[in-house]
């Protein structure tokens, strides 16, 4: 049978305490079968995104160990960060790579959800693919009001997680785990430090207020160095291309003076998403990806 693959997401709340994180991506180096592909924490975020490479049995296993050690050390009654979250292990995603199929994704995170509130007492909600009611399809409704709201309205029937208690884990709040589609984290960092213009940006980009299709996102405050960001996840690149978000944002932000200091790519991204938007910039004719000579000796390896 052809090895299955899979890439894991999970995002931590802690992007501060530099032994924490390292006691929480260990798992990740040593487990065999799961690779530890890429890890970023971020101060103003006080999150800590990882990226796995993997079969499932192992990339699950690591995942149970990472989230124990996550559990230990993270306390959500005190933590305080930029980035809406409601428990320590905020969101684990799981996306098919080779030889398996987004429904099969979808089994494995009702599966692993099981696994996981049986074994860490982390009451479980699913989102995307994984969804279990069509409203929880949307992560920023399952996080409405994040943990401090999530405290007293999970009671609510409404509100109730898909496995678990109607009662948060008391220091690791819930975590929502799913299946979707690749995801590209992006982010656009803004020459102010008025939080507000960012949020006003983000709302003019993101779709649900009647921006680009398949892109959300929320303004942050980037305290230690004095800026703004509009902080972005675009869910499907293949129907919006990062430069057409990049000079959405650029429009908007002239509008209150302001420029673009940056952008940053938060985790993995397909070659294509970068390609696309570089081709776009060179104003390049006829561009073929083929015309890139890793990805030909990559094609011809895979067919040799």
């Amino acid at each position: 049978m052809a090895t299955q693959l899979i890439e894991c997401v999970p995002n931590f709340s802690e992007g501060r305490n530099s032994d924490v994180i390292e006691a929480i991506v260990a798992p990740f180096r040593s487990t065999p079968g799961c690779v530890l592909v890429d890890y970023r924490a971020d101060k103003d975020h006080n999150r800590l995104v990882v990226s796995l490479v993997g079969s499932p049995a192992p990339v699950q296993d690591a995942m149970i160990q990472a989230a124990q050690v996550a559990i230990e050390h993270i306390d959500m009654e005190t933590h305080q960060g930029g980035h809406p979250r409601i428990g320590a292990i905020d969101v684990i995603p799981f996306v098919p790579l080779q030889n398996i199929d987004l429904s099969a994704c979808v089994q494995l995170a009702h599966e692993f959800g099981q696994r996981f509130n049986a074994e860490t007492g982390v009451p479980i909600y699913f989102y995307e693919a994984a969804a279990m009611m069509p409203e929880r399809k949307r992560l920023e409704t399952i996080r409405k009001g994040q943990y401090e709201a999530l405290k007293t309205e999970i009671v609510n029937p409404n509100r109730h997680p898909d496995i678990g208690e109607p009662n948060l884990h008391p220091t690791a709040g819930a975590t929502v785990i799913g299946a979707r589609k690749f995801l590209i984290a992006f982010n656009v960092n803004l020459s102010t430090d008025d939080v507000t213009i960012a949020r006003k940006i983000a709302v003019a980009v993101r779709s649900s207020n009647g921006g680009l299709a398949y892109v959300k996102g929320i303004g942050l405050a980037l305290d230690a160095r004095g800026l703004t960001q509009v902080s972005m996840n675009i869910v499907d690149y293949e129907k919006n291309a990062l430069y057409r978000v990049v000079e959405m944002i650029r429009t908007e932000a002239r509008r209150w003076g302001v420029s673009i200091v940056e952008t940053e790519v938060y985790g993995m991204v397909p070659a294509m998403a970068l390609l696309e938007s570089a081709a776009h910039y060179l104003q390049i004719v006829d561009f073929d990806p083929k015309q890139v000579v890793e990805l030909a000796l990559l094609d011809m390896s895979g067919n040799a």
